[in-house]
């Protein structure tokens, strides 16, 4: 097995350990959002989307990963660490990532409305920046890109039933 093979597995075992944090998300009622952050091959840092349940819009999966990996390295810097998250970053956790000194970002979905990643804007590379995090984009991006559809064709589904169950009880008034 040559390095690069050797680097895909690890890219999908860490991605896969995302998605199954993103299902934690999901499952509180959360866009469904993981994320791992990896040094020297271990597992220092985990998160998912906790914004709604803790009433705080910073708390992405991106944040909360790279709040226990600090804790767990006693740095903020988080240097030559990499961070693996199902959906690419927006312009708040891509500038986490700088600030943390993260050395790459792998992410599977592409973000087209607020991905500041390479979609609507790269943060991670911008010339006016002291850090540019590497990136690495498509990691199991079908397995990511379908778990959040599911998310909200499903959300969009409820909010139709619900809209529908108010309008029959104002008729029944």
């Amino acid at each position: 097995m040559t390095d690069q093979n050797t680097d895909v597995n690890q890219d999908e075992l860490y991605m896969r350990r995302a998605i199954e944090l993103a299902s934690l998300a999901e499952a509180e009622g959360e866009v469904p959002v993981g994320a791992v952050v990896v040094y020297n091959g271990q597992v220092v840092g985990e998160g998912w989307n906790r914004s709604i349940g803790q009433h705080d819009a910073t708390a992405h999966a991106e944040i909360m990963a790279l709040r226990q990996a600090g804790k767990v390295v006693q740095n903020y810097r988080l240097i030559d660490a990499t961070l693996y998250v199902t959906l690419e970053p927006c312009p708040m956790c891509a500038g986490a990532m700088v600030h943390s000194r993260i050395g790459k970002v792998v992410f599977g979905a592409h973000d087209l409305k607020t991905g500041a990643a390479g979609s609507l804007m790269n943060l991670l590379s911008y010339d006016q920046v002291n850090h540019h995090v590497g990136c690495q984009s498509g990691v199991l991006a079908e397995e990511c890109r379908v778990q959040l559809q599911a998310f909200f064709k499903r959300r969009r589904a409820e909010k139709k039933a619900e809209k529908k169950a108010r309008q029959a009880v104002q008729a029944k008034r």
